[in-house]
């Protein structure tokens, strides 16, 4: 028998195999290890793909603006990169000391992928560093290119390095079939293991998110700055670092929503099972919590662009508009909220006839909830167009007859999205899910050829005035916080749904947790827990918000110093 099965017997037969943690317990310190390192590792994720974008951008369009603001998205990486080792050697720490048994039974399976993770953290340091501390160096020409190739390999080994720790969580929620709990862990294939049911649908689905999450923690620095600058310069610039974070984050959270689904999928058809616990069980008003954080996202990125649209000439033709879209995301919004069983006393139940609303239940079943996300993810795009066409007036001679175009392609897709909403209510559950396919697929398409047309459209196109960066209301910057503050309590709140679903498994029905702290917590205790990780979590960001501003400062300094003696 091998010495790893020994080093899982060993562990499994003494009585150490859980220990306790001060104050707190084992599973609370576990918790915020887990989650505050999981938040720093989105932000290096999402932040590098931001800059290699902008990088992109500046190279081949000729913009040093991007150039300059993929350098500073960079310098945030610095100090977040270290907090996340940190964090995440924490949290091995907790892991292997709170919880040996399970430890020694997750290093038996996984193993070597764990030497591949932790050789290619020190790849992507090295490659982080020489990306940020070689941009002056290499600024022009071919070394230009050689350096954007750096951010690109830089995301090539974050990615990989995300792939691979996604195999160990999902591995604990869905492990294949075939595993017993009786199963030799020196057995199982790597591979086998890697790939389960749920590892691809988390990858893309937290991919996203990272995406959404990283522009949403840019967007908040750019507020930040804004509010605390004293130049117009100084505004000017960091207004548009603020757009452009938001625009990132939208623009991702569009598309977030369907990744979700097909997570939820593979769950069902995992175990049937651990998708009742997840929606139908107690943990059922989890997800009326999340869907008004969600729609709190949806208003506020749509609102930051209506408020947006102020500062543009010609806006002004398309703000009667807002007000319609308003009362979609809000009745949306109203009804993605809505519960399908409602809380209430025995008085209150016998006058509803049970525990369904005769009409709001209606609205608490997934018929009238994907048509209202969908809706609200036209509407938002809706507003994209309007902020992109706001101060350009189409010279194609076919712009009108574009114009329609998109207009049939969103009444279109409003109207596949409302008739599959509406057949849902006649139909097995089994033919409903797959309904929600056909909403997605027409809203996908309308975002795709509306977005095609658009852009041909704008070639040529006449300019209604420059846009005024910097004269925006302080107001416009408290969304952009409220976007990072609702979105980083929205992630460890999904954290929660995933790993709750496991109950009293740490491996679900492989490897037993047999500890005090087996059950799955209450909303209220998750709650607490989730938010005092999102108070650690930000408190730092703050701190590094502080440190990139010291950095920067003296950038402006410098070059206001510069223009007083050309004077």
């Amino acid at each position: 028998m091998s010495d790893v099965l020994l080093l899982v017997q060993a562990a499994a037969d003494t009585t150490h195999a859980y220990r306790d943690f001060p104050l707190i317990g084992a599973r609370a310190a576990v918790w915020i290890a887990a989650e505050v390192h999981l938040m720093f590792a989105a932000f290096v994720l999402g932040v590098p793909m931001f800059a290699v974008v902008t990088e992109a951008i500046g190279i081949f369009g000729g913009d040093e603006r991007y150039d300059r603001l993929s350098k500073e998205f960079t310098r945030l990486l610095l100090v977040a990169y270290s907090a996340t080792a940190i964090w995440g050697a924490i949290l091995v720490f907790f892991l292997a000391t709170l919880y040996p048994r399970f430890w020694a039974y997750l290093t038996a399976v996984f193993g070597t992928s764990m030497w591949v993770y932790a050789s290619l953290f020190f790849v992507e340091s090295f490659t982080l560093y020489l990306y940020y501390y070689g941009w002056d160096r290499w600024k022009k020409g071919r070394a230009k290119l050689w350096h954007w190739t750096l951010g690109i390999l830089l995301n090539v080994w974050g990615t990989i390095v995300m792939f691979i720790a996604n195999s160990w969580l999902t591995y604990m929620m869905t492990p294949p079939r075939d595993i017993t709990p009786t199963t030799d862990p020196t057995t199982i294939k790597l591979w086998h293991a890697i790939a389960n049911a749920t590892w691809m649908p988390i990858n893309v689905h937290r991919l996203i998110a990272n995406v959404v999450f990283g522009g949403a923690i840019v967007g908040a620095y750019a507020s930040y700055r804004f509010l605390a600058s004293r130049t117009a310069e100084e505004r000017a610039h960091y207004d548009w670092m603020g757009y452009v974070g938001n625009f990132i984050a939208i623009s991702a959270l569009i598309v977030l929503p369907f990744a979700g689904y097909w997570l939820g999928r593979e769950i069902y058809q995992y175990d049937q099972s651990m998708g009742i616990t997840m929606m139908g069980g107690f943990m059922s008003w989890l997800w009326v919590i999340q869907a008004f954080l969600i729609a709190v996202l949806f208003l506020t990125g749509n609102y930051y662009l209506w408020v947006g649209m102020e500062r543009i000439p010609g806006a002004e033709r398309f703000r009667p508009y807002t007000k319609w879209l308003l009362v979609v995301l809000v009745l949306g919004a109203i009804v993605w909220g809505t519960p399908h069983t409602m809380i209430a006393d025995s008085k209150e139940l016998a006058a509803m006839g049970g525990s369904h609303h005769p009409f709001l239940g209606a609205l608490g079943v997934m018929s009238a909830k994907n048509t209202a996300v969908n809706l609200m993810i036209l509407t938002t795009f809706l507003s994209f167009l309007m902020y992109r066409r706001a101060n350009r007036r189409p010279v194609v001679p076919w712009a009108d007859t574009g114009t329609r175009i998109q207009g049939a392609m969103f009444l279109v897709a409003a109207g596949i999205v409302l008739f599959y909403g509406i057949r849902g209510y006649f139909v097995e559950a089994i033919v409903r899910i797959g309904y929600s396919v056909y909403q997605v697929l027409a809203v996908l398409s309308c975002i795709l050829f509306v977005t095609v047309i658009d852009i041909l459209m704008a070639r040529g196109a006449q300019s209604l005035g420059a846009i005024q960066w910097g004269k925006m209301p302080p107001r416009s910057q408290y969304a952009l916080f409220i976007l990072a503050v609702t979105f980083t309590w929205l992630m460890g709140l999904m954290g929660f749904a995933r790993s709750g679903i496991r109950q009293y498994w740490h491996v679900w029905q492989v490897v037993e947790d047999t500890s005090k702290y087996a059950a799955t917590p209450a909303l209220g205790y998750a709650a607490r827990m989730i938010s005092l990780c999102v108070l650690i979590f930000l408190s730092l960001v703050a701190f590094v918000f502080w440190l990139g501003g010291l950095a920067e400062k003296s950038t402006f300094v410098s070059q206001g110093e510069a223009r007083h003696v050309g004077h």
